[in-house]
């Protein structure tokens, strides 16, 4: 069970992964031992899946952001297109999706040039019938943080480790 507590942890490691044990339980009112305990549960539990730093991708030369609508020709429930989708270099997230289109894929690329290649690598790919693409003019918000409330109630984690999402 996640509680409110770990909901709390979470929430200070997912403002800034880099805050100290040390100042996590002085922030939750805990011994840093066992705060230390609880972030090692949630991690072998799969509910902390890792940490990273966030680049600013524009910083690093990714200036475009494009979101790509793939039609796949793959039985209900194949995924094999999405997993071959997400091993191209320039896709962030693959999305398998219900309705008229199998996956949504948010791409960066350097500049059109470059997004050209990425949409020619997904049309080599076996399977791919046909993409969308619609290419982002700016982003007014993108975050990784989930919004947990301190007040929900308490949540089973028994499929944590099986989710992706």
């Amino acid at each position: 069970m996640i509680d409110k507590i770990d909901r709390k942890i979470l929430t200070i490691v997912q403002d800034n992964g880099r805050t100290s044990n040390a100042e996590i339980a002085r922030q939750v009112g805990m011994a840093p031992s066992a705060v230390l305990e609880r972030m090692r549960k949630l991690e072998r539990k799969g509910i902390i899946k890792g940490f990273e730093a966030v680049l600013r991708p524009k910083d690093v030369g990714f200036t475009l952001t494009a979101f790509t609508f793939v039609r796949a020709e793959e039985g209900v429930g194949a995924t094999d297109t999405g997993k071959a989708l997400g091993r191209v270099p320039g896709v962030l997230e693959v999305h398998y999706t219900a309705g008229q289109d199998s996956y949504l894929v948010k791409v960066r690329a350097r500049d059109t040039e470059h997004l050209q290649t990425i949409l020619q690598q997904f049309g080599a790919i076996p399977g791919v019938r046909d993409t969308r693409t619609t290419v982002v003019l700016t982003t007014l918000k993108e975050t990784r943080v989930l919004p947990l409330a301190i007040t929900a109630p308490d949540v089973p984690t028994e499929n944590a480790q099986g989710a992706d999402a």
